[in-house]
């Protein structure tokens, strides 16, 4: 385990490395900060004290040895506008999104898993094209529209569930189908050939030969010989929505990470954006981690390589 690890922490490295490079880039790219900063009176010599003591005056490359010094460092900076350190900033929005990611993909396993299991039991029948139809559905709908009419659906018109703002469970309800409405679509396609598969499989048909119960075949043999494209479809959604969630929570006001990124591009307050992305990056790269290590759970075949 110790050896596993410490090949994948170089991995880690760059992935990390290069989110922020590119981040940086872009940034400089958007325009100077300090017009948002200062007001339209300021002066030039104003603006040029203000730039030098943001060290914004220095060549791009001085600028970035500095900011790649300081996220080895693991110091983040202080936010241009509020005046605080990004690292205090960042760790108060990152549990909303991990509570909006978590309940997103916890709907698009669950629901998608059983979805796709019920589907392919009744392949070529009636249930199972209503269920295919309403994925295809899932897979085309845009976020942020979904978003939108599920507001005016459920918050506004109905008034079942709020329509913006972090707060209970009923909070969440909106925000974690919306965003997790595509993942739910991919998954229960996934999981219906993967379980269409597993079923048509000889071990599965021995099973059945046996006179085991139809339920314990799909839900023990084949959805088990099913978990590892399960369990890799998770991860990878856990990491999209974690970058993705930005659409979600700035359609309903949810106060966090994705929503702070929007929020830093629009100030130009590079260094927020820059805390954020590396959160958002760390994540990314422990899942998938953590899933490599997942794969020898379910598959013993691979703890020989």
């Amino acid at each position: 385990m110790a050896g596993y690890l410490l090949r994948r922490i170089p991995r880690m490295i760059v992935v990390i490395w290069g989110a922020l490079t590119v981040i940086f880039l872009l940034q400089r790219l958007g325009g100077d900060p300090v017009a948002l900063m200062l007001p339209d009176t300021s002066t030039p010599e104003q603006q040029a004290a203000v730039r030098a003591d943001l060290g914004l005056d220095k060549p791009i490359l001085v600028q970035y040895l500095v900011f790649l010094g300081h996220f080895a460092r693991l110091d983040f900076g202080t936010s241009y506008l509020q005046q605080r350190p990004v690292a205090d900033i960042v760790f108060e929005r990152l549990p909303a999104t991990l509570e909006l990611a978590g309940a997103a993909v916890l709907i698009a396993t669950v629901g998608g898993t059983l979805l796709g299991s019920f589907a392919a039991r009744m392949r070529r029948r009636w249930p199972d094209k209503v269920v295919v139809g309403g994925a295809l559905v899932g897979q085309s709908v845009p976020t942020f529209w979904l978003g939108i009419i599920a507001i005016l659906i459920f918050a506004v018109t109905l008034q079942w569930f709020p329509s913006s703002d972090r707060g209970g469970l009923s909070h969440l309800v909106l925000p974690a189908l919306t965003l997790g409405a595509f993942s739910l679509a991919n998954t229960t396609r996934i999981a219906r050939a993967s379980m269409i598969e597993s079923l048509s499989a000889e071990y599965t048909q021995t099973a059945n030969a046996k006179g085991l119960r139809t339920s314990r075949v799909v839900g023990v043999h084949a959805l088990k010989n099913s978990g590892i494209s399960i369990l890799t479809l998770t991860a990878y959604m856990f990491s999209t929505l974690m970058g993705g969630a930005l659409v979600t929570e700035v359609v309903f006001a949810w106060p966090g990470v994705g929503r702070l990124m929007v929020d830093g591009v629009l100030q130009r307050d590079f260094p927020v954006v820059q805390g954020a992305v590396f959160m958002v990056a760390l994540v990314v790269v422990i899942t998938y981690m953590l899933l490599d290590l997942a794969y020898t759970l379910l598959d013993p075949r691979l703890r020989r390589t």
